[in-house]
């Protein structure tokens, strides 16, 4: 009973202890985030990143098998005790693991501060960011296709676009990616359906450090999806920073239709908060549109609406209920928040649109 004990007693300090943690994000960021992480982490991908399947879906296909045999046996032999400490003493253990290996990135210290960007953007300011954005999107739209009525296409495999933010994020300013913290472990996911049902484009392995695209999904949108889930992979936790360094990364790229994927990606955010603020000019915008690009907005909402079922409702919820858990207060409304980032760092950067 007191090896049983042990692990609900561990469970409980670990929540005190965590959660006091999250209070000391400078400390975090400097010798965890900035410090312990990048050499852990680069350790992890460089271990596993030239397996060509993922590591870390494997291990969750395991771990699933194993449970429903433990829901069998538990069922089967009624050992209802039992089964409540042997749950403890896993999630106690797991617990563990997750904020040792990288849940501590979520208290780091946030990239607004490290960057010294401002915080709210006016509507003025998002006006005139959201035309900046469609001008780019068309441009780039007619310099792949030569053709406005025409949707935009990968011009290479699935595989290199999983690749394609390297260059990118070669690029990067230091104070966001180090230079000695190149390698990365991407890969499409063995779940890439699951996920489809699920409501998500890619994730983190936090155990293995792997970072997992699905692959399903419509090919424009894969370098943006792998530039932000390598963010993941170099230790950012908030959604919204991973999409804001992974547009700078696929927006730096040389290639075009990289380009192309994150600019169509802010530009629906920026359509979607003037959807909110101002459903007549969203329709202005988007009367402003090539063909094209608008046949790729269709494209992604006709993939997705296949995958809308209440299991998408209630992965989304419990992952919006896990980002408010881990200290990002939005939720799953975080992921646009990178928008406010995006504009204060281009009026930073050029003082203008």
């Amino acid at each position: 009973m007191k090896h049983r004990k042990f692990y609900l007693y561990f469970l409980l300090f670990q929540f005190l202890f965590w959660g006091l943690l999250s209070y000391f994000p400078a400390q975090i960021e400097r010798d965890y985030s900035s410090g312990i992480y990048p050499i852990w982490a680069s350790f992890l991908r460089t271990l596993l990143g030239w397996i060509p399947f993922s590591v870390g879906d494997v291990g969750y296909g395991i771990v699933l098998l194993l449970l429903l045999k433990w829901c069998f046996t538990t069922f089967k032999n009624k050992s209802w005790k039992l089964a409540f400490w042997q749950i403890i003493r896993a999630f106690s253990i797991g617990y563990f693991l997750f904020y040792l290996v990288w849940g501590l990135n979520y208290s780091r210290e946030p990239l607004q501060t490290k960057l010294a960007l401002n915080r709210e953007y006016t509507p003025k300011q998002l006006y005139d960011f959201t035309k900046y954005l469609l001008r780019k999107t068309n441009a780039l739209q007619l310099q792949i296709t030569h053709n406005p009525h025409q949707k935009v296409r990968l011009s290479f495999s699935k595989a290199e676009a999983l690749q394609s933010p390297l260059l990118g994020y070669a690029v990067l300013p230091t104070a966001i990616v180090p230079k000695n913290d190149q390698n990365t472990s991407i890969k499409g996911s063995l779940f890439s359906t699951p996920l489809s049902y699920m409501g998500f484009g890619g994730y983190l392995n936090p155990f293995t450090l792997e970072a997992q695209v699905n692959t399903n999904g419509p090919g424009y949108v894969l370098p943006m999806t792998a530039a932000h889930e390598m963010a993941h992979q170099l230790g950012y936790a908030s959604e919204s920073e991973c999409n804001f360094i992974g547009f700078l990364t696929a927006s730096k790229h040389p290639d075009p239709v990289v380009n192309y994927s994150a600019y169509t990606l802010a530009l629906r955010y920026c359509l979607r908060e003037w959807s909110e603020r101002d459903p007549k000019l969203a329709k202005l915008f988007i009367g402003k549109l090539h063909p094209g690009v608008l046949k790729n907005f269709q494209e992604s909402e006709t993939y997705w609406a296949q995958y809308e079922t209440p299991i998408e409702t209630g992965f989304k919820w419990f992952y919006d209920s896990y980002l408010k858990y881990n200290q990002q207060e939005e939720g799953l409304e975080s992921y646009s928040k990178f928008i406010d980032l995006l504009i204060h760092y281009q009026l930073q950067q050029k003082g203008n649109f």
